[in-house]
């Protein structure tokens, strides 16, 4: 048995006030992201964990990076076919959470996951390296493969195919766009007293917000 009892840490970098938040989540969102940005620390400050219920029941979590985030919600691009876009297609109630350590930071969204326009996938696949391109479609995610060399030989008949041509992106690959419904911002505080600040979107499409206990 491994008794991780002992490991503990103090959480005193900052604070989370409802006198110094914004009404909308997203507005917090940005401070937050650019102040991890700024701070350091935080090799892929867009990295992100995305939740999803699986077919067979289960929740199932995995790191994803975020491309983009507006008013609307948050922005990730995946293969439609892998096991996280089937399950979306069966369940879009999807988590997004961000754990930024430097800052001792939490943010988790639960939100709707929908399929972004075919002008925005068809942009940021444009924008991609080649060798990301061909792998989106070398790669039929989520599924069984006999070997590693079974993916590098088929990227390489793609190079060969593809070499000095437009790459396309395929239909199966793209973009959705979380739309949430509730945004929480979790600050570490000294002696465990955590700050927990939650924001709930009302039929209005105002937010409510709200202090959460630790």
């Amino acid at each position: 048995m491994s008794d991780l009892s002992d490991y503990r840490k103090s959480y005193e970098k900052s604070e989370l006030l409802e006198t110094n938040i914004p009404e909308d989540p997203i507005a917090l969102f940005k401070r937050w992201f650019h102040e991890v940005e700024a701070f350091g620390g935080v090799d892929e400050v867009n990295a992100m964990t995305v939740a999803t219920i699986g077919l067979d029941g289960f929740p199932k979590s995995r790191v994803v990076l975020l491309k983009q985030y507006t008013y609307e919600g948050f922005v990730f691009y995946t293969n439609y076919q892998s096991e996280k876009g089937r399950s979306i297609a069966a369940n879009a109630n999807v988590c997004l959470s961000f754990f930024w350590h430097s800052l001792e930071r939490q943010v988790i969204v639960k939100g709707v996951a929908e399929k972004v326009g075919d002008n925005q996938s068809d942009g940021y696949f444009e924008s991609r390296p080649d060798g990301s391109k061909l792998g989106a479609i070398a790669s039929n995610q989520s599924e069984v493969v006999g070997s590693r060399a079974v993916l590098e030989d088929k990227l390489k008949a793609l190079e060969t195919a593809f070499a000095g041509k437009e790459i396309p992106r395929p239909s199966h690959w793209g973009g959705y766009l979380v739309k949430p419904v509730e945004v929480e911002f979790w600050q570490g505080r000294a002696n465990r007293l955590h700050d927990r600040i939650r924001y709930r979107l009302q039929q209005d499409h105002s937010w409510v917000i709200e202090r959460l206990a630790p």
